[in-house]
């Protein structure tokens, strides 16, 4: 069990890394003019950064699922039901990243840097509960 959960800490740090990192590439993005040298760059960046860290994601998912379900931990505890919303919303931010590429790609942006600064936060946030949730297990 002891591996299976140092292996989901493992990919959610990394999983984390790339949510962290691919918000501060959209900034640089809005920043950027469409037709100049830049930003054909900083969008492949982008998409191969999305595409690596999704890739992060499935196991970090796949071996909370194993702990949750086959080692049974937390099961019955009001924490864990409360980390697997904030799992739920940090997988709804990742989809929301794949959405914002996919209007960098298209040209069809409309928001600006200032945006996605703040935007670059609420994986800090999401990152934050979730460990409060599973170090304190307030309830």
């Amino acid at each position: 069990m002891l591996w299976i959960k140092s292996l989901h800490i493992v990919f959610v740090v990394a999983w984390f890394a790339g949510l962290f990192y691919l918000p501060r590439i959209f900034v640089n993005l809005a920043q950027q003019p469409q037709d100049g040298p830049v930003y054909p760059v900083l969008l492949g960046m982008a998409k191969r950064l999305l595409r690596f860290t999704t890739m992060l994601a499935v196991p970090a998912v796949a071996f909370g699922l194993i702990l949750m379900l086959y080692y049974r931990i937390g099961l019955t505890n009001g924490w864990l039901h409360a980390k697997l919303l904030f799992v739920l919303l940090i997988i709804g931010y990742h989809h929301a990243c794949f959405r914002i590429y996919k209007k960098f790609e298209l040209g069809r942006n409309q928001r600006d840097h200032v945006f996605y600064r703040w935007f670059n936060e609420v994986p800090v946030l999401l990152l934050l509960v979730v460990v409060i949730l599973v170090v304190t297990k307030p309830f």
